[in-house]
């Protein structure tokens, strides 16, 4: 454990272990939320095969031609459905994009949230690559909602406070493909350093390394994932949310030294957004003397919007 650089927790001491076991685990990632915003969790339930069938699809449609891919880039749903081409999103204080191109899945409309959500894009080419992507996504919901009911326990709320917000949320599945470097990067790094918007974020083991996280000390950490681990970190939203109590941590994802250039990187993560209509205001619990509030009243929908255009994905 000494050398890790984020805490280690076991969601199923949460899902079915004893009255103790789950006091631990909410301790347990409170501490971690609270002092490093990032968390690794294994036995998270997601299953293994999912994830790998995912990662195949995600491959191979990453590898079809620039003039296919851009067929499902569709600018009006600003990168919320479909594929995003080589280039496009930046950090929000960046000027340089980073290097990836990305692809995403979110609730679907049929759901019973009754059409407030766009289609996902279905690629002709690759049938079932938004179908498996879309039993991954169930499967990161369940285990999100497990982290949640956790963290509302640590936060004194009603343990299902998060349950009906996050019900049909406006959650969203990212493929990002990292192509190998073929020449000196202008500035960028394959992701420049940022926060997350939502909730929550759940990531599941990317192929290659490259994962930094900045602690308080403001020194950057490697994260290095063991390969049944999950990386969870706070998001802005949660974050807003708690008035600073709970932290979202600063994170990157650097190059590879230069003999590694040749090796693209393929990374899945789970961004937990709650329905739009969600109010964002600090909760009174996380307000005191010592931590007067710190933000002003605004719902997911308004953030989401605000961040989409600060990061050039939203015009």
């Amino acid at each position: 454990m000494a050398n890790r650089a984020i805490p280690l927790v076991d969601l199923s001491q949460y899902v079915n272990g004893t009255e103790e076991q789950k006091k631990d685990f909410v301790q347990q990632l409170g501490k971690a939320f609270t002092e490093i915003g990032f968390v690794g969790v294994i036995n998270h339930g997601i299953p293994k095969d999912q994830i790998e069938k995912f990662y195949a699809e995600s491959k191979s449609f990453f590898a079809l031609p620039e003039e296919i891919k851009r067929k499902y880039e569709i600018p009006e749903l600003a990168g919320q459905r479909g594929y995003t081409s080589f280039g496009k999103e930046h950090a929000k204080q960046s000027q340089h994009a980073d290097l990836k191109e990305f692809f995403q899945i979110g609730q679907e409309p049929e759901s019973d949230a009754g059409g407030v959500y766009p289609s996902n894009v279905k690629i002709n080419e690759k049938p079932e690559f938004t179908e498996s992507g879309m039993q991954l996504y169930r499967s990161f919901e369940q285990a999100g909602g497990h982290l949640l009911r956790a963290i509302a326990e640590y936060l004194n709320l009603d343990k299902d406070y998060f349950d009906a917000y996050i019900r049909n949320g406006n959650s969203i599945l990212r493929s990002i493909h990292y192509p190998p470097i073929t020449q000196e990067p202008a500035s960028a790094i394959r992701a420049e350093q940022h926060e997350d918007i939502n909730l929550i974020t759940l990531l599941v083991g990317a192929s290659a390394g490259g994962l930094q996280v900045l602690t308080m000390d403001n020194e950057w950490l490697a994260v290095v994932p063991e390969s049944d681990e999950i990386v969870v970190n706070v998001g802005d939203m949660l974050q807003r949310h708690t008035n600073n109590k709970l932290k979202s941590t600063t994170h990157r994802v650097v190059n590879p030294p230069r003999e590694e250039w040749h090796n693209p990187r393929l990374s899945i993560p789970f961004f937990l957004h709650p329905v739009s209509e969600m109010k964002l205001n600090c909760l009174d619990s996380c307000i005191s003397d010592n931590n007067s509030i710190k933000y002003g009243p605004i719902t997911a929908g308004e953030y989401l919007d605000e961040r989409l255009r600060e990061i050039g994905l939203k015009k």
